[in-house]
């Protein structure tokens, strides 16, 4: 080869091997890790998770190609949870994608360095998990559930479909501040529509079980379940004593209904999952968590049993059918 050519091939290669090398870490497996505070064979949770792969499909991101998701499932108990939450940040993951309250504060006590998106997390200022949500602040971002001025609504649509509830009992965590800042919301209607309520602790499913058994000795009552990984967690036992002691039940998500619960009214989770895709899309490509708003929902769901009210012998008023998102026979 003449000194030209040679000169030539040499610069061409100077030239593309920026390039390539830029290719090349784009092009690098990234690693995200998911913790999410239900059962693996929960269909709710299955379609929220779905919507977050989908997602990240849309912005180019696909497992096992450019990116390698690291999922482990709960199913609602703490000791789990902690173990899971050291697992994955010992994998160090490019980012995290936490679901609900319990999980984020285990995940935030075991690392401050790895980026976490949330979801389902209703005050995570009040919690302590963000400086604001204007600028979070730390390695925490995501999604809020609701504003508290919402839960009062439930207390709303359960007058609205059982006229003859004049008491209601709230399933509430008091240990956690979404838990008092949900129940002071609903107690905050309470007088304009005539409801004495009552707080029903949901630690143990014993107590659950006490409790709401003794609230239904008296006539004329109603639930509300609010919105915590324990709720979550006893699902299936607060729909059954709902049943057993013929009380109109409004709960804080579709999950409850789908399962055979009266009526929810919140956020629509599965835009809420997708809509966190596009957060770890802009940590992966760079985007610092801190400097990530935390987002409210923009979408709202009226979930409606139709087979759980005529068991209760309810007849769901024609306006509140007009305004339901969807109907379950």
């Amino acid at each position: 080869m003449r000194r030209r050519e040679f000169i030539t091939v040499l610069g061409s290669v100077a030239v593309a091997w920026p390039l390539l090398a830029r290719a090349q870490q784009l092009e690098r497996m990234r690693r995200i890790g998911v913790l999410v505070n239900f059962a693996e064979d929960d269909p709710d949770a299955q379609a929220q998770n779905l919507a977050f792969l989908q997602g990240l499909q849309e912005l180019g991101w696909t497992d096992g190609r450019n990116v390698r998701i690291d999922t482990r499932w709960t199913a609602g108990d703490p000791a789990r949870a902690r173990k899971y939450a050291a697992e994955l940040v010992a994998l160090e993951p490019d980012v995290v994608l936490a679901e609900g309250t319990t999980v984020l504060g285990l995940l935030l006590e075991t690392t401050r360095r790895v980026p976490i998106v949330f979801v389902q997390v209703t005050d995570p200022v009040g919690g302590g998990f963000v400086a604001s949500l204007a600028l979070p602040g730390g390695n925490a971002t995501g999604f809020t559930q609701f504003e508290y001025s919402m839960s009062g609504k439930w207390l709303e649509l359960l007058k609205e479909i059982s006229p003859r509830v004049t008491r209601a009992a709230v399933l509430r965590n008091p240990t956690i501040t979404s838990g008092v800042g949900q129940f002071g919301a609903v107690q905050s209607v309470a007088p304009s529509l005539g409801v004495e309520l009552r707080p029903v602790d949901v630690r143990d499913a014993n107590l659950i079980d006490r409790e709401v058994a003794a609230f239904a000795g008296v006539s004329n009552g109603g639930l509300i379940v609010t919105s915590s990984g324990l709720t979550n967690l006893h699902r299936e036992l607060i729909i059954r004593l709902a049943a057993q002691h013929k009380l109109p039940a409004v709960y804080s998500n579709r999950s409850f209904v789908t399962a055979g619960g009266l009526m929810s009214y919140g956020p629509n989770l599965v835009d809420l999952y997708r809509r966190a895709a596009g957060y770890v899309d802009r940590i992966l490509k760079g985007e610092k968590p801190a400097d990530l708003p935390v987002q409210a929902p923009t979408k709202f769901d009226l979930v409606i049993n139709l087979k759980t009210a005529k068991a209760l012998g309810l007849t769901v008023p024609p306006s509140l059918l007009a305004r339901a998102d969807e109907t379950i026979e």
